[in-house]
């Protein structure tokens, strides 16, 4: 019997606490914003009151007893599953968390690479071993898509001592893997499931998304209920499903770097996200699905745009698609999606959430509104007539699985040389080249750079995009091992 997600423990009980007018003599020290004006007048004294730190009567993350643990109940059982953590560190500390819990050093897991970087960083933190899949292509698009249960059978079948398979469900640009047949296939072999659901927070919602990990079968899957559900940004939720991994030592590693004073602002916001996904979020994501329809139809009357859509399942890396992710190709137009997230940032005001080589993103949820949505059609009316090129002249290929030489903590620790960019071909990378977002690595620590990363690479910079993680902003330097004859690791 599903509980009462009418109520909002956490919430109700910082509501409590601020009607008591306590005299406070803890942290933080701002004292309910009577020494910080300027912040009252910016965030509001409401915010600033409720701006606390743990005590008895409003738990502590830690190790939640009271209302914490009353309402990570009820966000376990609207996503059907068995333990649910907040998480006020993003998935990013979700995903580490759920990759540490299942793998010990020395053990390997079964990734796609397209993960993004708090999936390597893991690696980096546990010593553990990875064994990359190679991801669909779709070269017309130019974006990396799901990996099939082909590729996940091959991989389990050369490295059968892997702890867990880690997936995205679902990519970024909303394509979705066989999530249930994948899980059932890692489970017959013992591996734990791991999902990265950092753009999937709303799928357990409604029968029109792809399934959720909870739903598939999965062991564990990282949230990101600020992205699509609602809540502030930094918050999200890991869950926790059987008991193939115990839930004490999931506990235990998120304790090891979630901070003893976790904001309480970000965790009530969760408590608040869950009550609305769970009472209304069906209706609500039924009318995001119709503005997100309609605005995709009407974009593909536009010439020279593709908003792809539901077109692209096959048994190819897409067995479903999350229509909430409005992603739209631009080439027809001969601009990069760079130039197109630019122009309407700057001449449309107009936010989307991505620009690539090839397409623009923006993601359709909860909040958004049919003026919205007219706003941003009208915009790419305006922009494919006036700003049209006569062709696209930035072909560029997307980027196969790179060569991992040494595994990532190693690298990380090893010493290190700067060279140019330009005259790093052969090297092994000693730190991270990414563009954010998404914030997936183009190169990671212990990777094999070569002539085609860097002419990626040389892309990115000239359409300005944000390079992050490397010592050198500009990205023409980087930071390569000193030494480059080591031998390649054995996986």
């Amino acid at each position: 019997m599903k509980q009462n997600h009418e109520i909002l423990p956490l919430i109700e009980a910082m509501m409590q606490y601020d009607q008591r007018d306590v005299v406070p003599f803890d942290v933080p020290g701002h004292k309910h914003g009577r020494g910080t004006k300027e912040l009252v007048d910016f965030f509001g004294e409401k915010v600033m009151r409720i701006d606390v730190n743990s005590m008895k009567c409003l738990d502590n993350i830690g190790n939640p007893v009271g209302v914490i643990k009353e309402a990570q109940q009820l966000m376990a059982d609207a996503y059907d599953a068995d333990h649910a953590f907040f998480l006020t560190n993003g998935t990013s500390s979700g995903v580490q968390a759920m990759i540490m819990s299942a793998c010990q050093a020395g053990d390997k897991v079964i990734l796609p690479r397209n993960a993004h970087k708090s999936a390597i960083n893991a690696l980096i933190l546990g010593g553990i071993t990875p064994v990359y899949v190679q991801p669909e292509m779709n070269t017309r698009l130019g974006i990396a898509m799901g990996v099939t249960v082909e590729k996940i059978k091959e991989a389990i079948a050369l490295h059968p001592d892997a702890k867990a398979v880690f997936l995205i469900n679902p990519t970024y640009y909303g394509a979705a893997s066989a999530l249930k047949e994948i899980t059932e296939l890692c489970h017959k072999h013992d591996m734990a499931v791991l999902v990265d659901e950092a753009h999937g927070a709303h799928l357990h919602f409604h029968d029109e998304l792809p399934m959720s990990a909870m739903e598939a079968g999965a062991d564990m899957s990282a949230v990101s209920l600020h992205k699509t559900g609602g809540s502030l940004t930094q918050s999200s939720a890991l869950l926790l499903k059987g008991d193939i991994i115990d839930k004490d030592r999931v506990k235990t590693i998120l304790n090891l770097t979630t901070s003893t004073s976790a904001s309480y602002l970000l965790m009530a916001s969760l408590d608040g996200a869950r009550k609305i996904l769970a009472t209304r979020g069906e209706k609500m994501l039924t009318d995001t699905l119709k503005l997100s329809r309609s605005a995709r139809a009407e974009i593909n009357e536009i010439e020279g745009l593709y908003a792809f859509s539901t077109e692209l399942i096959d048994a190819h890396g897409v067995y479903a698609f999350d229509e909430t992710k409005l992603s739209i190709n631009v080439t027809g137009i001969g601009l990069t999606g760079f130039e197109v997230y630019d122009i309407l940032r700057d001449e449309y005001n107009i936010q989307m959430e991505l620009g690539d080589i090839n397409n623009v993103l923006a993601i359709i949820s909860l909040g958004d509104t049919k003026e919205a949505l007219c706003a941003l059609v009208s915009a790419l009316k305006d922009i494919s007539v006036k700003y049209k090129k006569p062709e696209f002249d930035c072909q560029v290929k997307p980027l196969k699985n790179p060569e991992v030489v040494i595994i990532p903590r190693d690298a990380f620790y090893m010493q290190k040389k700067i060279l140019p960019l330009a005259d790093s071909v052969g090297e092994i990378a000693g730190e991270y080249i990414m563009a954010y977002p998404p914030g997936i690595p183009v190169l990671s620590p212990g990777e094999r750079i070569t002539k085609e990363i860097i002419d990626y690479i040389e892309v990115l910079k000239t359409q300005k995009s944000v390079l992050t993680d490397n010592h050198d902003p500009s990205g023409e330097f980087i930071k390569v091992l000193k030494h480059n004859n080591v031998s390649s690791i054995a996986i």
